[in-house]
């Protein structure tokens, strides 16, 4: 699937009763290895998601994430659910994670156990939107009084840290005092998105305060509560970020300064999808579908070009120029497969790259105009 939506993820059921709730028109949508989705949209609003439960933990979060991102080529990745806080963050409001930990990495020595976590950061985008969402505070409508968004650091381990006292607790105040909230599947999530070039937001509520009160009496209350103002945050985010994807075209074409001209060549019927391509001028020398697809081939390889003059001018470092060739090679394999599962895989190599060099006005226009051609003929 390629159309534009959402994919929203969360480990507990309370978690997803809580996004679903927020959701209508739902229906539920198999993938070919047996997990289940449920799509809708936000009520109100024409905003797609996909949600699905991937149970507790980095591990399976990271499993089911890279599947809905191979599989629905969404616009973006959320996991939304309950976090302990760190750091005295009251319970019920809502932490946007900036970064992301993975802070049970590191190296027994003589002289002790030495960190060496893994840190992944959200995206400049997503992170702009968020802090717009927070600021207008629309969000808010359905959520108690006094409720408020917080922005920071969130570390993601692979135990239930219910103590402040503990050995993991000092650990985690000696190398990570400036994490907001802890909780078990962001690390996952985080490096399906990283290895997919997809945008990812982590969204938590906060259900206790990691401090041996787990599984009583106020956190069975506040739990519910905790997950319903982040699903209410994290579906506000979602709208914004669709309607931010409608424009991205339009952005990149006027940076260096007016309309962009993008020459598709080839034969082929396409279909242009309305508000991806404002502002730009896509020359297609089209006939009929019968007669053959764009030449897409020859349009990667000029963007091949494109890139590694990019490359070699020092605006794409050398891992990323790595994995950008990677993701043109997938994509040249799959439009020469000729077939429709070909071409979907050819859509998400494409947005994988377009997330890569998003930071490159030209490279992005021409990503952006050639997914939407490709969709068109899906």
């Amino acid at each position: 699937m390629t159309d534009d939506l959402v994919v929203m993820l969360t480990a507990l059921n309370p978690e997803y009763e809580a996004v679903r709730n927020r959701l209508e028109n739902l229906r539920p949508h198999r993938h070919d290895r047996g997990t289940r989705f449920e799509v809708g949209t936000v009520r109100g609003t024409s905003c797609r998601v996909a949600l699905a439960l991937t149970g507790k933990g980095n591990h399976s979060a990271a499993v089911l994430a890279e599947r809905a991102i191979s599989h629905f080529s969404p616009d973006a990745l959320m996991f939304v659910g309950v976090a302990g806080a760190l750091w005295g963050t009251p319970l019920g409001d809502v932490v946007f994670a900036t970064h992301v930990y993975a802070y049970h990495g590191g190296t027994s020595e003589d002289d002790g156990l030495k960190a060496r976590p893994r840190t992944w950061e959200t995206s400049h985008e997503v992170a702009q939107i968020a802090q717009h969402v927070a600021r207008i505070r629309d969000w808010t409508r359905d959520v108690p009084d006094g409720t408020n968004a917080h922005f920071g650091l969130i570390a993601a381990g692979e135990i239930v840290q219910n103590s402040t006292i503990s050995a993991e607790a000092r650990w985690i105040r000696d190398h990570f005092n400036d994490a907001l909230a802890i909780e078990m599947e962001a690390a996952g999530v985080a490096q399906a998105g990283h290895l997919n070039g997809a945008h990812v937001a982590i969204v938590r509520g906060i259900s206790d305060q990691a401090d041996g009160t787990k599984n009583s009496a106020a956190d069975r209350n506040w739990q519910p509560r905790a997950a319903a103002n982040a699903a209410a945050f994290a579906t506000h985010l979602a709208t914004e970020l669709l309607k931010e994807g409608e424009h991205v075209t339009m952005r990149n074409s006027n940076a260096s300064g007016g309309p962009r001209t993008v020459h598709i060549s080839g034969t082929g019927t396409v279909g242009m999808q309305a508000g991806t391509i404002t502002g730009s001028t896509v020359v297609q020398n089209v006939s009929s579908r019968s007669e053959g697809a764009p030449d897409f081939a020859t349009e990667l390889s000029r963007l091949r070009r494109d890139l590694e003059r990019e490359h070699s001018r020092g605006q794409l470092d050398d891992d990323t120029y790595e994995d950008v060739r990677c993701q043109l090679d997938i994509a040249d394999k799959a439009i020469a497969s000729d077939t429709p599962e070909g071409r979907k895989t050819f859509v998400l190599a494409l947005k994988r790259l377009g997330g890569l060099i998003s930071e490159l006005a030209g490279p992005a226009a021409k990503i952006a105009a050639l997914v939407a051609v490709a969709k068109g003929l899906l």
